[in-house]
Order: C-alpha cells, then structure tokens, then sequence
C-alpha cells in the first residue's frame, strides 16, 4: 500500500502541447492587462485641464507640506508619491486616514495641502475627516475617478483619474485606477520638479547613499528635534498648558518629565480627545491625569533605521528619545525621518 501511494504521487511526464497552450493563454492575459492600463493612462491625457494647473500651483505656492492620504491599494499608491515628491524637492509625507482619525490629524497645519486618493470618492475613512479638513482651512486635492463624488464636492480641486475599467477581470481589484492615480501624481511631481529648477544637483543631495537605507544610516541623535524644540510640560501642569505646548511645537503631542527631566508620559490629540469623551471637561484636570504613562522611548545611540522600523512595529509617529537615565534627550517625529525630503540635522 505504502509503495502505491509513492508511486502515485510521482511526478507526471510534461504534456508539452497543454503546457504550450497555457503559456500562450498567460502571455495572452499579461498583455490584456498591459492594454487595459495602457489605455487608461493615456485616457488622463484628454482630462487635463486647469484643475491640474491649480494644484501645481497650489502645492508650488503652499509654504508647508503635501500631506498625501489614502486607505487599501490607494494607500499604497499615497505613500509612493510621498516618496517620489520628496525625492523631487516637494517636501511630503502620508497620513493614513485611520490613524487621523485618532489624534494623526494634529499633524497638519494651515500651510499644508492635503492630496487625497479614492477611485470611489466616497471611502468612508476619507469622508468622515472632511469637516476637520474644512475646520483646519487645509486646500485639499482629490485624485479620483469619480468627479461628483462625496470627496470631489468638498475639495478644493478635483484632478479625475477615472479610468473605464479596471484589468482584473472581475471587475473588482483595483489594478488601472491605481496605475493612473499613480502616473497622475507622478505628473504632478515632474511638473513641480521642473517649476523649482530643481537640478540633477538636487537630486543628489536629497539621495546621498543613492538610496533610502543608507539615509538611515545615521544616528538617531543627528536627527531628532532637541532643546527649544522639544514639547514638554510637567505632570501638575494644567490641560491648557499642556495644549498650549502642543500648539506651539506643531507635533500633535507633548511629552511628560518630571522636575529632573526623567520621561514619565506622553500626551496626544487621541489622549486630549479620549480624556474630554469622558468627562466632557478638562478645566480642572492635570496633565498626570491624562496623560499615558511610560510611553515607549528610544536611545540617541541607536540608528535612525532602527527607529523606522520601531516606530512602524508599534505604529506610533512621535518617538521620546532618553538616556540610560530616561532623561529627555530629543524627540522623533515620523516626517522627520521620512516626510521632509532630508534629515533636519541637530547641529
């Protein structure tokens, strides 16, 4: 019995000719796929128009970020054009709409421009942030196939990125949408590009190692915000201190020392904003009563690679960096890593 069963479970002679057919199949495929995304970026070249033109202009005259957002294979394409953008001269960064959602949105100030990207133009993680966007006075700029969707009608300019299907075959993996979206910003990038004269100059500059890794090479100490930049406050301060810290530092958080500068906390919007659901008033309070407690630290001795990937293991964007001591050494936020388009030196 044993014997049967090895020999049936040996491999069967090729059929060549079924083997030929398939090939010819695959390779049939690849190439209806390679036609599908084709067309639909040489679809966007008919819907340019002014829309384009404004939000070059605007990202060009904008005097803070492009903060780049999207949620599933939209996301993915966000975080490439933040990439692409910073390696170009437009400094930028990605918010994930979820983590917005929770205190990330504190990161964005009114200098900043917010590019979203949803095929649908009605993702609900996107729409629910609108009125924040709106209270905050950010121009915002929706890539999307849908120009009279929810995002499009409350955006500052819609660039459609529309594409008549998409390559899979049910209709249902986002494959040409994401391909146009992603030429689309890429245009955006080029055109920015060619506006600031940046130069092949530039670009090394921006591209020291030639590549992100060796970038992060350097030590967390040569790249974290230190001294007057640092958010900080004691734990019997008041709310209101501690806000008036945030506002002031612009990194969506402060931390917590006690009178030695020994780290004992963080607070951040999500903690602001989970503390005022609770007791709907923050008047009395004290930051020790709010705030997290032992948050999560770093060594300046240690890589900024290290942090990247500590930072993204627990996903959090703000980072204390301590001595042995956990005396207060500086703090890392997440675009100073990767969203500026190089490292502000402490120096």
């Amino acid at each position: 019995m044993l014997l049967q069963r090895k020999r049936s479970s040996r491999i069967q002679p090729l059929n060549i000719a079924g083997k030929e057919k398939e090939a010819a199949h695959l390779l049939q495929l690849a190439s209806e796929v390679l036609t599908i995304e084709a067309e639909g970026i040489a679809g966007l070249i008919a819907k340019l128009d002014n829309n384009f033109v404004q939000a070059v202009q605007l990202i060009y005259q904008s005097r803070g970020r492009v903060i780049v957002t999207g949620l599933g294979k939209s996301g993915i394409v966000a975080r490439k054009l933040v990439a692409t953008f910073n390696s170009t001269g437009t400094s930028a960064l990605f918010l994930h709409p979820v983590e917005a959602m929770h205190g990330d949105l504190g990161m964005i100030s009114s200098q900043d421009i917010l590019i979203t990207l949803s095929n649908s133009g009605e993702t609900k993680e996107l729409t629910i942030l609108l009125p924040s966007i709106h209270r905050l006075g950010v121009p915002l700029i929706s890539l999307t196939g849908r120009p009279g969707s929810t995002l499009a009608r409350h955006s500052t300019v819609v660039i459609d990125v529309g594409t008549p299907r998409e390559a899979c075959p049910l209709g249902l993996a986002p494959t040409a949408s994401t391909t146009a979206a992603l030429a689309m910003g890429d245009a955006l990038a080029v055109a920015l590009l060619t506006l600031r004269g940046f130069k092949d100059s530039d670009f090394r500059r921006v591209h020291p190692g030639g590549n992100l890794g060796q970038r992060l090479a350097l030590a967390i100490s040569e790249v974290m915000l230190v001294g007057d930049r640092i958010p900080l406050i004691e734990p019997d301060q008041s709310i209101q201190e501690a806000i008036a810290e945030m506002d002031a530092k612009r990194l969506g958080s402060t931390l917590v020392a006690d009178a030695y500068g020994v780290l004992i906390g963080i607070i951040t919007d999500g903690d602001l904003r989970r503390a005022l659901r609770k007791s709907g008033n923050l008047q009395n309070q004290r930051v020790y009563e709010i705030m997290t407690s032992s948050p999560r630290s770093i060594s300046p001795d240690l890589l900024a690679s290290y942090a990247l990937e500590f930072m993204e293991q627990y996903s959090i964007t703000v980072l204390p960096v301590v001595d042995k001591q956990k005396l207060v050494k500086g703090i890392l936020h997440l675009h100073d890593l990767l969203g500026r388009g190089e490292f502000k030196f402490t120096t």
